[in-house]
């Protein structure tokens, strides 16, 4: 599991963006702690740093998975969202 490149950050936030708008910076800074992205297998989880620090001890290798998956990149590199990202997207989603 690691963190998200510059490119990869980009064309995630970009793909958010759409849905929830400015409200991007509310997932990463929320009141009950901080939360990041990480890669694994092509899929990007959003995940609490406190239990982020807790799986560091487990070999990436033995890990399935870790917080709730958010997507995954396709070969050709875009970004899709999954339905489990609904449950934290529709607080903070935009009115068209």
């Amino acid at each position: 599991m690691r963190p998200l490149t510059e490119e990869e950050t980009r064309v995630m936030f970009e793909k958010i963006a759409k849905y929830i708008g400015e409200n991007l910076q509310l997932l990463v800074d929320r009141p009950d702690g901080t939360y990041c992205f990480r890669l694994h297998n092509d899929r990007v989880y959003y995940v609490s740093e406190k239990i982020l620090k807790l799986a560091a001890s487990i070999s990436g290798d033995k890990l399935v998975s870790l917080g709730t998956c958010f997507g995954k990149f396709t070969k050709t590199h875009k970004f899709r969202l999954h339905i489990t990202a609904l449950d934290y997207l529709a607080p903070y989603a935009k009115v068209c």
